[in-house]
């Protein structure tokens, strides 16, 4: 393929459909996750983040996921504050996976660059919701 330079002149590149290393390493280990058996999928990262986008494709092919910023979009139980790709918006929905009644399996994945606090908050959140605190989870 051929482009023009700012110079005028002619020069050729060749482009390839490629992920970085860490945007790959997110998927494969998301991929290895969906082989065990989760009842809801939480995917921690920024909205406007491709890969983290990526992330929820994946994980809402397989079971029901949430696209979330923060621990604090875990509102309650049965609210999340979640981003929605279809709509391309920020919405709550309502869900009683979470219920404390019943044993849940909830899996946490994030995107390459969401700092390692927000997945650590968002996995303490959901024990919280639990009535897990966070001495009873650094003790186990």
């Amino acid at each position: 393929m051929a482009i023009e330079a700012r110079d005028g002149t002619r020069e050729k590149f060749q482009s390839f459909d490629t992920i970085c290393g860490a945007t790959q390493e997110r998927q494969d280990a998301l991929f290895t996750l969906l082989k065990e058996k989760m009842d809801i999928l939480l995917v921690v990262g920024g909205y406007n983040s491709s890969n983290t986008s990526h992330l929820v494709e994946i994980g809402n092919d397989h079971l029901p996921t949430f696209f979330i910023e923060e621990a604090a979009c875990l509102r309650s139980i049965e609210e999340v504050l979640h981003f929605d790709l279809h709509s391309n918006e920020e919405k709550t929905s309502y869900t009683n996976l979470l219920d404390p009644g019943k044993p849940v399996i909830v899996g946490v994945t994030a995107g390459a660059s969401c700092p390692n606090n927000l997945i650590e908050d968002t996995i303490v959140k959901v024990f919280a919701l639990r009535g897990v605190g966070r001495e009873q989870i650094l003790a186990s």
